[in-house]
């Protein structure tokens, strides 16, 4: 077998693990190393497999929508992330805590985390930072070393004979913290300096990070205890020497960050995990299907261990071999050989018939994808859209009375609209922007409507307040708003809305054209439906990666 680079160092593979996806799994952590990009050539080398075998993977993993394959470059897609949203989902803590962390953010005007522990390291599960010219670069499933962090200090206080032997081995094969991509260069700190501020935080309840990971950030990190006394998390407020000194931090906001962390245990007290039961799901029958289709470029073994780890993800969801193969619609014995190989590679954790997600999932692309924006997400929709139709598409946004464009894919026609990202139009004249404001409540598009002026910029211009209620109620009942020589002579253009999860519109698409090149009718019947279908393709990657991480609309 081929070396995969996930193994657990000195374990032995278990005979009845299911190689391929321990090799898609692989080349999956090498994308991610990347931050989220890599050739083809470069992933053989990375991962030591045959450039077959990758391009298998990278076939695969494309058809499940996890990765999108343009020429010879594997870039990670955002629906990659239901595999780390599964585990957070699970965990319950951004659900549960999350609002908390926000408000103690605002309160504080300084960044604030969840941090849990991984092996000797710990990931972020959620985070809120304030907007600064020096702000955090740390992510939502960053990896970060134990002896540079506060959060990692006190987690360390609860290691047994065991742990404190794996980090030394850590420590002694990975000198240069290798093993931590997202980690700035910097000093290595002593072990024995490690041991004492462990000693001094299991004394105190505390632990203080005093510029470990760069020069000028400091950290205080206090634990969040769930119902049966141990560490649920840490919850951690980062500054800069800028503002505060290590005492000025501790005697300002230890004893805010105290209170805020025994109403979240309160919380986690007062709302105990659900017994979920998964119902029946059909993904074996869809990975079946792609396999007809495909043949032997797509490896069915890989997409139905991930999906595996998808049958997770309701609050506290501990599930059993059987709850999981009734979830995926895998046989039994599908289901025991993927969950045999999570756990060797520690994506999985037992308890007598429980089996849980751990947060190396998170190490599965969230942390490139969790900063994603909007107009990534929809850039390669657009690009397929515009393709298809043969005319150019776009993204907008409303600013004030305004939209404007933040995502844009043209075609190669001798005419064609010439829009650039940046443009903005008055949302009144233009179709982009009634599908935003046909969403606004009233209490919204009132104030908006007064403020306007309605100006006649084509010979078809709505100036008139009443007509452009009348067709702002058309565009709501529709779901649809076309506009045909109101923004300018000659330009057509029809758009549709994109929404969030809770289905406000935050966004619109349309696609535009010259008025020569089709009808009304030909609108409505060729364009409006991909409009639509790309319009679905969009919202559903936008609802997967805003489930626990902010996309930026701009």
């Amino acid at each position: 077998m081929a070396p995969t680079g996930t193994s657990r160092p000195g374990e032995e593979t278990p005979a009845e693990a299911v190689a391929p996806l321990m090799r898609g799994i692989a080349v999956l952590r090498r994308l991610t190393d990347a931050d989220g990009s890599l050739g083809l050539s470069d992933l053989e080398r990375a991962t030591g497999l045959a450039r077959s075998t990758v391009d298998r993977i990278t076939l695969t993993l494309a058809r499940t929508g996890y990765v999108r394959l343009d020429g010879k470059v594997v870039t990670l897609a955002p629906r990659l992330m239901e595999l780390g949203n599964a585990y957070l989902s699970s965990v319950r803590l951004p659900g549960l805590l999350g609002g908390r962390v926000d408000a103690l953010a605002e309160e504080l005007d300084e960044s604030v985390s969840l941090a849990v522990p991984d092996g000797g390291g710990i990931r972020f599960v959620h985070q809120t930072t304030r907007r600064r010219a020096m702000s955090l670069r740390f992510r939502i499933g960053d990896l970060l070393p134990a002896e540079r962090t506060a959060p990692g200090t006190l987690f360390a206080t609860r290691w047994g004979a065991q742990e404190w032997r794996a980090w030394r081995e850590r420590r002694a094969s990975d000198p240069d913290g290798a093993h931590f991509p997202s980690l700035p260069p910097g000093p290595r700190p002593a072990d024995d300096l490690f041991e004492g501020r462990v000693e001094a935080a299991r004394a105190d309840g505390w632990a203080v990070d005093d510029q470990l990971i760069e020069p000028g950030l400091l950290a205080l990190a206090v634990p969040v205890r769930d119902h049966a006394g141990g560490f649920a998390c840490a919850l951690s407020v980062v500054s800069h020497t800028s503002r505060h000194t290590v005492r000025g931090l501790r005697e300002d906001l230890l004893p805010r960050l105290l209170d805020a962390a025994s109403a979240m245990e309160r919380r986690l007290r007062d709302e105990p995990p659900a017994n979920h039961t998964p119902a029946p799901g059909a993904l074996a029958s869809w990975t079946t299907a792609s396999k007809q289709e495909l043949g032997r470029e797509f490896i069915e073994s890989l997409a139905r261990g991930l999906t595996v780890i998808t049958a997770f993800g309701e609050d506290g969801a501990a599930l059993t071999l059987s709850a999981v193969a009734r979830a995926t619609g895998l046989s039994r014995a599908s289901a025991r050989r993927a969950l045999i190989t999570l756990e060797h590679l520690g994506y999985v954790t037992a308890d007598g018939r429980d089996h849980r997600l751990t947060p190396r999932v998170l190490a599965l692309g969230y942390a490139p994808l969790s900063r994603t924006t909007l107009a990534r997400i929809a850039d390669p929709h657009l690009a397929a859209l515009a393709a298809r139709i043969q005319d150019s598409a776009s993204l907008a946004v409303l600013v004030d009375d305004s939209v404007q464009y933040v995502a844009r894919a043209a075609t190669h026609r001798i005419m064609t609209v010439d829009i650039t990202v940046g443009t903005r139009f008055p949302a009144y004249a233009t179709s982009l922007g009634r599908a935003l404001l046909a969403g606004l409540p009233e209490d919204e598009l009132g104030p908006l409507l007064d403020h306007a002026e309605l100006r006649p910029l084509a010979p078809h211009t709505l100036t008139h307040r009443t007509e452009l209620e009348a067709a702002l109620e058309r565009v709501s009942n529709e779901g649809y708003a076309l506009v045909d020589e109101e923004l300018e002579a000659g330009l057509r253009s029809v758009a549709v809305p994109v929404r969030d999860r809770a289905g406000a519109a935050v966004a619109s698409i349309n696609v535009a054209m010259h008025s020569s090149s089709r009808t009304i009718g030909e609108c409505l019947e060729q364009v409006l439906p991909e409009l639509r279908r790309t319009a679905g393709d969009i919202e559903s990657e936008l609802h997967t990666a805003a489930r626990f991480a902010d996309v930026a609309v701009m």
